[in-house]
């Protein structure tokens, strides 16, 4: 009876500490997420007030930018890709291609619709890279020059560690084979650099294009997925996108760039030894490794991020290409966040340890707990089911708030009936997505420590792209 008085008081004081660190933890997460969404909204709303009294600056300097795209078995995506790129409204760019040991027709495909030629070009190697077998280059009709490397497969950071190694201007962008540009996006881009020289980075929007129509370049029709867990992602996408990546800008504190599209000064790059062949999130490790770097030698930078560039992605069909998907992802993160300590002294550092990188242990064992003081008559479980609606409801709303700003604000708007579908699907995506995202990366966690460590393939789609050009 002691014993049995003793645990249930003892239980009792540990529900107290880990309510009262709970609240803390949830408080600060929704302080952000609040802070987040109000200063995504009012720039949205600032820069749509400068369009609308052209208070814009139309410059006529241009960054010469290399475009490298690592490709392995993309022949579904890759002429869409291309095709998007040689549409840019931008005076000096080249596209470069790795073919990174593909299985497929990609290489063939490539060659055959720009009439590429095999040529000798000697490749000063700055960082490390697998060998090239073959090299093709070309001129598309619009004069955009284009070479296609094709290379035993490395990975994908080997891939772009080529592209670097290839590419002859002093900055490069980095976007995935399954991804399309609008025809301003690397205009947009290299504003930041334009506007301040310690730039060495510049992140972007990544949107979703699943179900979405694009012609020469720009987008024709923009719809919600019909399926749920795409239209899932786009909530999950615009949230991010919109809120604290824009937040986090104002601190030079982002600690990743999106693969999918980005800019990167190519001498910073090399400097720190380009992308780290064999880690799976080499996006978020090089801009870690590059804050630690500019950090360690007291050097200035900035690692800036721009909405406007807009970067049309696709996003997995299937459940279990989604946890492929974003189990590697927080495998990435983890290889990125224990690689890099020395960027503790950025407080975001603690918002991705905390909120992203720890937070499905501390939902489980939040979890847990309640369902041990459930059992034990010390919690009511009506009052904890009238919490959790509560907190979905409150995520709910800092979901479609800035997802229906963009909608309202920008140029691409969602027809009217798919409006009323994304705010049907938001709790869904709060409380369904949100748990399957907590299982996942307990089992990435468990795989990380375990060493069983993979990309895995991931499903891909025609692109909805027409080209009048005849390339």
């Amino acid at each position: 009876m002691v014993a049995q008085w003793f645990s249930r008081q003892t239980f009792g004081v540990l529900l107290s500490v880990w309510e009262t660190l709970l609240f803390l933890y949830l408080m600060g997460y929704t302080a952000f997420l609040f802070v987040s969404v109000v200063v995504g909204s009012n720039q949205l709303l600032k820069d749509t007030k400068r369009k609308q009294l052209k208070n814009e600056i139309h410059h006529d300097y241009y960054v010469p930018v290399s475009i490298i795209v690592p490709a392995y078995n993309e022949e579904l995506t890759i002429l869409s890709t291309i095709q998007s790129l040689l549409h840019l409204d931008y005076r000096l760019y080249e596209i470069i291609i790795v073919n990174d040991g593909s299985q497929d027709c990609t290489a063939d495909l490539v060659v055959e619709t720009f009439g590429l030629h095999p040529v000798y070009r000697p490749i000063h190697r700055q960082v490390p890279c697998q060998d090239a077998r073959t090299v093709y280059e070309g001129k598309s009709e619009n004069k955009i020059s284009i070479t296609l490397i094709d290379k035993k497969n490395g990975g994908k950071a080997d891939a772009i560690n080529m592209g670097i190694n290839v590419a002859k201007y002093p900055y490069f962008i980095c976007m995935d084979a399954d991804s399309i540009l609008q025809k301003d996006s690397l205009a947009k881009i290299v504003v930041p650099v334009l506007e301040n020289q310690n730039v060495i980075a510049v992140g972007s929007m990544i949107r979703i294009l699943n179900d979405s129509t694009f012609e020469n370049g720009q987008l024709v029709q923009l719809r919600l997925p019909k399926k749920w867990l795409p239209a899932f992602q786009v909530l999950e996408y615009e949230r991010s996108f919109l809120t604290s990546r824009i937040l986090l800008d104002y601190f030079n504190a982002n600690l990743i760039i999106s693969g999918a599209f980005g800019l990167f000064k190519k001498d910073a790059v090399i400097r720190v030894g380009g992308y780290r062949v064999g880690c799976i999130g080499e996006d978020m490790e090089l801009i870690m490794k590059l804050h630690a770097y500019h950090r360690h030698h007291a050097l200035p930078y900035r690692i800036k991020y721009t909405y406007n560039a807009v970067c049309w992605t696709q996003a997995p069909e299937k459940l279990q290409d989604f946890i492929k998907q974003r189990r590697r992802w927080h495998i990435g993160l983890m290889q990125s966040m224990f690689r890099h300590i020395a960027v503790a002294g950025k407080f975001s550092y603690f918002y991705y340890l905390f909120y992203e990188l720890f937070s499905p242990m501390i939902e489980l064992c939040g979890i847990i707990m309640t369902l041990l003081a459930c059992w034990l008559d010390m919690l009511q479980p009506a009052s904890v089911l009238c919490m959790a609606l509560a907190y979905a409801v409150f995520g709910t709303l800092l979901t479609i708030l800035p997802y229906l700003a963009r909608n309202y604000l920008s140029d691409t708007r969602l027809p009217y009936r798919d409006v009323i579908r994304t705010v049907l699907v938001c709790i869904p995506e709060n409380i369904g997505l949100h748990f399957v995202l907590v299982w996942t990366r307990l089992l990435a966690m468990f795989e990380y420590r375990s060493k069983k460590v993979s990309w895995g393939k991931i499903t891909r789609y025609q692109i909805r792209y027409q080209s009048n050009q005849g390339e």
